[in-house]
């Protein structure tokens, strides 16, 4: 039976003890509620979780802080020994060649066993990403700093990448993805690592890739492969709460990046409530300290969101329409 798979990546600070972390349930719900299931077709979910990797060594680094004379003295200890410190530390975790490889086998392993295999021509994947997550997931996908074979995790990304059509080394093999949600993301800040604007890896005099960390080159190379194989282009919803000081505005930038022409990508900034009078009257109050101290209720409140499931189950259906019912919708 023909699949449309969603696949979620959690970003920093999410930890769960269950066998089957949760935290994607209440989101996918609501998607299974707005979704008007096809005849026919499956909605399956798959969320991928990585947030216990770093576990034992973030314990010993908090015993090694607490052990401190000075410990029992500092303010926000609670914060500091949780929020902060799962915060850096998943982002130091993945930066990190061997951390960043312990991250990529987890997601491999759980990306392989959640596709059913073989994948079918007619299964799709809808990606859903949140703040870190997304940087990893695209990193994942497009960094060469991956290539060589004798880096850590080489085996797993090059396996992950074969898993999805358009993406290098099989590049005609794998699942079609046909919609991209980012939620609460800084995926703008990958444009500063695109120094070169080149739609192929910029190399010195020896052929050593010099931008490993840069994306852009093979994502473009992605979008024009997914617009050739469906001939309509890709829904790419990327959510914002007006709180969340994670979240950045990408529909002007990500073109600019990978789609000049404006060909392969259908790019919207889209907030999670409306602009009222009330808005207006809290304005003050939205600039203030206060506000950015709350920011973290706002960086997680898509895993509830009403608005953010219908928008994800609307890109799922349209991905089932043929090109010219899609483009005109």
């Amino acid at each position: 039976m023909p699949t449309d798979y969603v696949l979620f990546n959690h970003g920093v600070n999410t930890r769960d003890s269950r066998p089957q972390p949760d935290y994607a349930d209440a989101l996918f719900a609501l998607i299974q509620q707005h979704y008007h299931q096809v005849q026919g077709r499956t909605l399956k979910k798959i969320a991928l979780y990585w947030g216990d990797v770093n576990k034992e060594q973030e314990q010993k680094l908090l015993d090694a802080y607490q052990g401190s004379s000075i410990w029992d003295n500092l303010w926000f200890q609670l914060f500091r020994g949780k929020q902060v410190m799962q915060f850096v530390g998943d982002g130091a975790l993945y930066v990190s060649r061997y951390g960043g490889s312990r991250i990529a086998e987890a997601l491999e392993k759980q990306t392989i066993e959640g596709l059913q295999q073989p994948v079918s021509g007619e299964d799709r994947l809808h990606i859903v990403t949140h703040s870190m997550g997304t940087i990893i997931l695209f990193d994942m996908l497009f960094s060469a700093r991956w290539d060589p074979d004798y880096a850590p995790g080489h085996a797993c990304v090059a396996s992950m990448r074969e898993a999805l059509f358009g993406v290098s080394p099989g590049p005609e093999q794998g699942i079609r993805i046909s919609s991209i949600t980012t939620m609460g993301s800084p995926m703008g800040f990958f444009s500063l690592m695109d120094v070169d604007q080149s739609t192929e890896d910029a190399k010195d005099d020896k052929g050593n890739i010099i931008c490993t960390h840069d994306i852009t080159p093979r994502l473009q190379k992605l979008l024009a492969s997914l617009y050739q194989e469906q001939g309509k282009k890709l829904p790419w919803y990327n959510i914002a709460h007006p709180g969340d000081p994670i979240a950045y505005p990408i529909e002007k930038l990500l073109p600019q990046l990978v789609d000049v022409n404006s060909q392969y990508i259908d790019v919207h900034d889209i907030l999670t409530h409306s602009i009222s009078v009330t808005d207006f009257l809290t304005e003050p109050l939205s600039q203030s300290l206060f506000a950015l101290l709350h920011g973290g209720e706002a960086h997680g409140s898509y895993w509830h969101s009403d608005e953010v499931a219908k928008k994800i189950a609307q890109a799922i259906e349209q991905a089932l329409q043929p090109p010219a019912a899609n483009q005109a919708a």
